[in-house]
């Protein structure tokens, strides 16, 4: 059987107590990446401090999760902000994580934006060439976690930065391979089977159906677990014993720093 690896990272961090990170915690055995939300769209000292401190516990690379400063619609809502204001509040969060990180003597692996953001540097060139300068000048030494074949990807590449493609198991793609918006019926997969079946896929770089129903391929190197599912858990587990039932190892991407 063929030998494959890829990366699982899950969003946490973004409750507002202690209880919220334990539960957390259920989904780190499962996984190799977290991304943290660090107190814009979600999370504070709080949460960050308790997250990390497990995913340490888990050996974790642990990732900012930095989105729009609107914890009211948790950064899900675009905002027409001047892009130096919302660079200046990423910088702000990215920070906030980074001390308590630096405190707890663990860097930080990644960066990964979050929400209404991560889609908005997808649909415009000039956000996404803004951040992939931004992270150049600040954060060169840290993975950019991007969509596979999406802008910001292809900006933080031509910026020299070290990137780290994302695909996602439980949306459908167009041809175009981009993600297909959440408004159109079908772009959520509901079934955990057939979401775990296309996380294998993923993993084994096998060719996916568009929502168009093209066949696509998908050069995914890490792959997202939505752990504010309801059935992240469930998913999780079926997910780990599929993946190593089909000869895939899950490894941390960018461990060739560590």
């Amino acid at each position: 059987m063929p030998c494959y690896s890829i990366d699982i990272n899950c969003d946490l961090g973004e409750g507002k107590t202690l209880a919220d990170c334990d539960q957390d915690a259920h989904l780190m055995p499962f996984i190799s990446s977290c991304n943290i939300a660090c107190g814009g769209h979600a999370g504070n000292y709080q949460t960050m401090r308790k997250t990390i401190d497990s995913a340490i516990q888990n050996d974790l690379n642990i990732g900012a999760h930095p989105g729009y400063p609107d914890p009211e619609n948790f950064g899900r809502v675009s905002l027409d902000l001047p892009v130096t204001e919302l660079i200046a509040s990423i910088d702000q969060q990215i920070a906030s994580l980074d001390k308590v990180a630096n405190e707890m003597g663990i860097p930080l692996n990644h960066i990964k934006l979050h929400g209404a953001l991560y889609n908005d540097v997808e649909k415009d060139s000039q956000l996404a060439c803004a951040f992939a300068d931004y992270f150049k000048r600040q954060h060169k030494e840290k993975y950019i976690f991007a969509l596979a074949h999406g802008q910001l990807l292809r900006e933080a590449q031509s910026n020299g930065l070290q990137t780290i493609a994302e695909g996602f198991m439980d949306r459908r793609y167009t041809s175009q391979r981009q993600l297909t918006p959440r408004n159109i019926p079908g772009a959520v997969i509901e079934s955990s089977k057939e979401t775990v079946s296309q996380a294998l896929a993923l993993a084994q770089g096998r060719k996916l159906n568009s929502i168009e129903g093209m066949p696509i391929l998908i050069a995914a190197e890490t792959i997202c677990l939505h752990g504010d599912n309801p059935k992240a858990a469930r998913i999780a587990k079926l997910l780990v014993d599929t993946l190593r039932d089909n000869g895939v190892n899950i490894s941390k991407s960018g461990a060739k720093r560590d």
